[in-house]
């Protein structure tokens, strides 16, 4: 529908482009027409929202607010030529045919750019609710500036809404981690499965490693230019081991800090020690605090993606955290040093329950190491793991265990999308990582899991 909206605004204005070149207009009569050509272009609009596809939603509000003001300016000019019977210049038609077409395709990039993505079915009987708070940590100082200000982290919860009487902290907390320059919603489809099915979950923003973010200023924090450039070329082969590894340990430092001071923020606040750590606007509070109602801190699980999935793994070898599930991350926190050339790798056995899902490369680079015979960190925890599972999902690639490529398949081909089905492999994923946290956090049945889907 969107490229059916731009061919028809394309028709109006090489139309109006070519009536206007021969017909010699004055300018009181082009600007006439141009009123009346604008007002045409906004009643097309309104006629294609009757549509699917179409609405006034953020895809298409910059659209309708620039065909707004084009219509009212139109109306200005039109006054100020209502008598001006000077011949219209055919360059100047032509130079004004040519920002019509710029500025009504420019208007409709957003509809391009991202899908008109409402989220997925949900299994759950529990309504979600949502909301959100600042996390202050008081024992950091902000390395990102240099105004001394301490480190922030927001938190966004998702929560079941119709709860009846009695379900006070019954219902297990599972915390998510986004993947570099990724941000809190990237996996909004999982939340909120988990979210009806009975869980809190709660989804942090990583400061200038998010995409964006806002403080508790209201300050919007963009991702770091270094550590973007940086996470994007690291992988290059003139890059050393000892090198990479002394990057990467620095950002598993600062999301592993992250990520356990939430928990014991969380921990402390179902405790009763609600204090200055947190920020939250004024209409946030009360369903923060529902949430903190329902969560039992005895039952944690932790998840995330690529980095956040690294981050989780490191994070569950906390004796308090019962569960932990990585979405093709590679587990960069549990790399403990470099000796001769070659990466180290924690190889206490890991205790907590783990799941990992792999893309088909991700899964072939680790088949790969076995055969080479070099250290792989996944390899090595999952070996070791008291009770550790994998699976890999064909035709998937890295941005595909997220909901990118269902909200803009645009930028998530940029990113990395496979040939997979992207509403199906994000359900895959979502069934399976609900049966497992029940599993493991509600104690309901036994995992299995098959090597690939």
């Amino acid at each position: 529908m969107t490229f059916l909206l731009l061919i028809l605004f394309l028709i109006i204005e090489i139309g109006f482009a070519c009536v206007s070149f021969s017909s010699k207009d004055t300018k009181k009569v082009w600007t006439r027409k141009r009123l009346i050509v604008n007002a045409a272009e906004i009643g097309v609009f309104l006629l294609m929202l009757l549509l699917p596809g179409i609405d006034l939603g953020f895809r298409f509000k910059g659209l309708a607010v620039m065909l707004a003001v084009r219509l009212a300016f139109s109306g200005i000019f039109t006054l100020i030529n209502r008598k001006n019977e000077k011949t219209k210049k055919k360059t100047a038609i032509v130079t004004g045919a040519v920002l019509s077409v710029a500025l009504l395709a420019g208007g409709l990039i957003p509809a391009f750019v991202f899908a008109d993505y409402q989220g997925r079915p949900v299994t759950g009987n529990y309504e979600v609710a949502q909301s959100e708070a600042i996390l202050i940590d008081h024992e950091r100082v902000e390395e990102y500036e240099n105004d001394g200000s301490f480190r922030e982290v927001p938190a966004h919860f998702y929560y079941p809404a119709n709860v009846s009487a009695g379900q006070e902290h019954s219902m297990p907390l599972i915390i998510f981690s986004h993947g570099a320059f990724g941000y809190y919603q990237s996996n909004t489809s999982t939340y909120m499965e988990l979210a009806s099915n009975g869980y809190v979950v709660v989804s942090l923003d990583h400061p200038y490693h998010a995409f964006y973010t806002k403080d508790s200023n209201g300050k919007t924090i963009l991702v770091d230019r270094s550590f973007l450039n940086t996470a994007l070329n690291v992988g290059r082969s003139d890059v050393s081991t000892a090198e990479v590894y002394e990057i990467t340990s620095k950002w598993m430092e600062l999301r592993t800090a992250d990520m356990n001071f939430v928990i014991d923020t969380i921990k402390a606040a179902v405790s009763g020690t609600f204090d200055e750590s947190w920020y939250m606007k004024e209409n946030a509070g009360d369903g923060i605090r529902a949430a903190l109602n329902l969560t039992d801190t005895g039952k944690i699980g932790l998840m995330g993606h690529s980095l956040g999935g690294a981050t989780a793994v490191t994070v569950g070898r906390r004796p308090d955290v019962s569960a932990v599930i990585d979405l093709d991350g590679t587990m960069l926190g549990e790399e403990t040093g470099v000796k001769d050339g070659q990466i180290q790798v924690n190889e206490t056995p890991y205790e907590t329950p783990l799941l990992c899902f792999d893309s088909e490369s991700h899964h072939n680079d680790r088949l790969e190491a076995r055969k080479a015979g070099y250290v792989y960190e996944n390899n090595v925890i999952l070996d070791g793991a008291a009770e550790g599972y994998s699976t890999y999902i064909k035709g998937a690639a890295h941005m595909d265990f997220t909901d990118l490529p269902l909200f803009s398949p645009f930028l998530a081909g940029f990113l990395g999308r496979g040939s997979v089905d992207s509403a199906e492999c994000m359900d895959l994923i979502n069934s399976v990582t609900l049966r497992f946290f029940d599993c493991f956090l509600k104690d309901a049945g036994t995992f299995t899991v098959d090597e690939s889907y």
